[in-house]
């Protein structure tokens, strides 16, 4: 089994001049906004999709699909194979059971799917450098997802597939709460097979162990594969190992899931003999100060769920931390792990890496209306830092979140994604949309009844800890 080579790709620049069986949007790209303004978003109509909901009659598969799923023999993947495995989720979604899925998308093509993705992955460092751009480039950055696979195959067509000079960087949180987070996360694994340079997959806190247990991609992947869900459970959580934590676009922008990390001091110690040295982390509040990107690059990433004590928490910083107005940079006692960290630790970050602009994302509408302060996040995204150096901005791509939810009144937030151009890269045109209606019936797979929306009150004492 081989993977797709670079070369191999370069046809692939013409993507957007093919049809599409999935959507027949209006191809729709939105035009370029000056940077304090949001794109117009074109209402779209969800009958555009593939089919239509059908709870009797479950309409049959376009003859454009290919059904079931085959690995290519050469084990190279094309647009063609990704368009139609977009295709076949989205009619899966619609018409079949949930135990259906392995009838489409085999285990022995998940298998193939995830290896290759898994063998990209885990060569790239903690921190990804997106600094291939030109003059034609644009980088589109994307917020949370949590499993609403409509939501993304419509931003995927509104922004514009991934091409040789259209990036992506997916600013994590693909599982979790919603219906299809294994769909959704196995098409942005097939993106990333074929664009592995202009595709990235960072990582959010819900790919973990830990979250994946509470808020359903467990059950959701062990209800869908039966017998062999928790092979394919394991194989997930070994390629969430593998996602890198953050990314610089450009020279100026820094992306990651939950924000800024510590800095982590070492104060060797000897005992009596040179062989035994011990280290020792002082993490206390008063010795907190913002950390360096060698030490973030050297942070050990592979780690089922990302620990909040011991020697290695500067990944636990970035995938869990939360801004907040009050200056200083200080423990987040509110989710247990990470930091809170105020305006002036912004400036302080943009001015000393010499950035412009931090996008992060890890707070929805449920997190936010939590947080005293800092905006909503009725339209997708929120400005919640202006410094002297420049921004910061918190990035949610899933509209009117959480698919299901607890409470009758629902929070219909729009989702979002920000576009950057040349020359560079560092202004963002915003771009929200709302969520596909009406969405495919189905059933959560956790109660999200008694489980609480936002990431906080966690058990910790639960989590795999790693030193």
């Amino acid at each position: 089994m081989s993977c797709n080579s670079d070369t191999e790709r370069a046809a692939a620049s013409a993507s957007q001049s093919l049809s599409s069986p999935l959507l027949t949007p209006q191809d729709h790209q939105s035009a370029g906004a000056p940077a304090a303004e949001v794109a117009e978003t074109p209402v779209f109509d969800s009958s555009s999709s593939i089919v239509t909901n059908s709870e009797d009659n479950p309409s049959p598969p376009s003859t454009e699909l290919e059904i079931p799923i085959v690995w290519p023999p050469d084990g190279k993947l094309s647009l063609n194979w990704i368009r139609n495995l977009m295709s076949v989720f989205d009619w899966a979604s619609r018409n079949l059971e949930p135990t259906q899925l392995p009838d489409v998308f085999p285990v022995e093509v998940f298998d193939s799917l995830v290896l290759c993705a898994s063998k990209i992955l885990h060569k790239e460092p903690n921190c990804v450098a997106i600094d291939n751009l030109g003059s034609e480039s644009t980088v589109v950055v994307v917020g949370d997802l949590h499993g609403q696979l409509h939501d993304l195959l419509f931003l995927l067509h509104d922004a514009g597939f991934p091409s040789e000079n259209r990036f992506f960087v997916f600013n994590g949180d693909y599982v979790d709460r919603g219906a299809w987070g294994l769909e959704s996360f196995l098409i942005l694994l097939a993106w990333k097979v074929f664009f592995p340079r202009s595709v990235y997959l960072l990582r959010g806190n819900h790919e973990s162990k830990y979250c994946t247990s509470v808020y359903g991609f467990e059950k959701e992947v062990v209800t869908k594969y039966s017998d062999r869900g928790k092979h394919v459970y394991r194989k997930c959580l070994g390629c969430f190992e593998g996602l890198p934590l953050a990314s610089i676009i450009g020279k100026h922008v820094y992306t990651a899931h939950g924000g800024i990390f510590r800095h982590m001091p070492a104060t060797p110690k000897r005992s009596k003999g040179k062989k035994n040295r011990k280290i020792a982390f002082n993490s206390e509040p008063s010795s907190l100060s913002i950390g360096s990107f060698e030490e973030l690059n050297k942070a050990r990433r592979s780690v089922l769920d990302p620990p909040w004590e011991g020697s290695n928490l500067i990944p636990g910083d970035v995938l869990w931390s939360d801004p907040s107005m009050t200056p200083g940079l200080s423990p987040n006692k509110e989710r247990g792990i990470g930091l809170l960290w105020g305006p002036d630790c912004t400036d302080n970050f943009l001015k000393k890496f010499q950035l412009k602009l931090i996008i992060r994302s890890h707070e929805g509408p449920d997190a936010r209306e939590k947080r005293p302060g800092l905006g909503g996040m009725d339209e997708g995204y929120t400005i919640d830092h202006i410094v002297e150096s420049g921004k910061l901005i918190t990035l949610f791509s899933a509209p009117d979140y959480p698919q299901f939810q607890g409470t009758e009144e629902r929070y219909r937030n729009k989702g979002a994604y920000i576009v950057l151009g040349p020359p560079n890269f560092d202004t963002p045109v915003f771009h929200s949309f709302e969520a596909i209606t009406p969405r495919p019936k189905a059933n959560a797979f956790y109660n999200f009844e008694e489980v609480i929306d936002s990431d906080e009150e966690l058990d910790l004492a639960s989590m795999v800890t790693s030193p």
